[in-house]
């Protein structure tokens, strides 16, 4: 039998390492850019469309040109095979866009069209920011509520939903420490896409969590063992299938989404992929855990890097 409630100080180790790199990632970030995170347009408000050419365009010549056009500011990144997308943090109106493809078009001698043409003022990508905010605050307290009262008839059951909600937003800052390291490497932008997809992540993660922990609640009235760290390790290891099965039936669809689905959900759909992979991770080697720390009192496990002498998990 898989011990991995023995095993809880390597998971908890694994996870401090992912969280003081997204730490480190979102305070580099605050530093340079002075955001944890590189904001989209919908969250700085600004101007985006798509350029799309007729013959092939290097980006750094598109670039060249829109510094010369007085758009030296603008965020140029692939949209697709000859296409461009551009976002500005100001205000280019329908007229400008107008001048500005006419200009394209005579210096690069192709072809120009524009599409999807947006703009969101500062007031609405604020309001955005704070509702997305809101938003996860809000489903983090309403599933803790109702992880609490599902257990309403085991021992302590607010230690449960608090456990439960600990994990999932150890998934959650993961997820936002990878995209922070993204950001600084690779400019990778977030947009309302990536708060649905965190919401996504949200919902999906605490599922196998709640399996998990009824079947727990199961063996526990069943007495399978009385030594708690045995009954949550069996658990873990009867709903795994499960938990396995579900996971990479979702994580092949996602796969697929991620490879064929477009430019424009890329990032949603890498959100989802790493919330699954982290989510299976969290269900199986860390909620569980978390719960067997609580139950003994072994703080100090939580601290992985001390060096401690070894006790057995799984004696009857």
């Amino acid at each position: 039998m898989i011990d991995f409630v023995g095993r809880k100080q390597w998971f908890f180790l694994i996870s401090w390492l992912l969280v003081i790199m997204g730490v480190a990632a979102l305070i580099i970030s605050q530093v340079q850019i002075g955001s944890p995170l590189r904001l989209g347009q919908d969250f700085t408000g600004g101007t985006s469309f798509t350029l799309q050419f007729s013959s092939p365009v290097e980006k750094n010549q598109l670039v060249q040109e829109m510094a010369l056009l007085g758009y030296s500011q603008a965020g140029i990144s692939s949209a697709g095979t000859n296409s461009f997308k551009v976002v500005y943090s100001g205000q280019i109106s329908d007229q400008q866009v107008q001048a500005l493809q006419n200009s394209l078009q005579t210096d690069l001698g192709t072809q120009v069209q524009v599409a999807e043409y947006s703009y969101i003022s500062g007031i609405i990508s604020a309001s955005t920011a704070r509702n997305a905010l809101i938003a996860v605050i809000v489903a983090s307290v309403a599933m803790l509520f109702y992880i609490v009262w599902a257990f309403r008839r085991m021992p302590s059951p607010f230690r449960w939903g608090t456990v439960a909600i600990v994990a999932l937003l150890h998934d959650v800052f993961i997820v936002v420490g990878v995209f922070a390291i993204l950001g600084l490497i690779a400019g990778v932008q977030i947009d309302i896409l990536f708060i649905t997809g965190l919401l996504t992540v949200v919902g999906y993660s605490i599922n196998n969590t709640v399996v998990v922990f009824d079947r727990v609640r199961e063996n526990k009235t069943r007495g399978i063992s009385s030594n708690f760290a045995v009954t949550v390790n069996s658990s873990i290891i009867e709903t795994l299938g499960r938990c396995l099965n579900t996971s990479l039936t979702t994580l092949f669809v996602i796969l697929a989404l991620f490879m064929f689905g477009g430019i424009t959900i890329h990032y949603f759909v890498l959100v989802l992929l790493l919330g699954v992979i982290i989510g299976l991770y969290d269900s199986v080697c860390i909620a569980g855990e978390l719960l067997v720390v609580w139950e003994t009192g072994d703080w100090r496990s939580l601290i992985p890097w001390p060096r401690r002498t070894a006790q057995p998990e799984l004696s009857r």
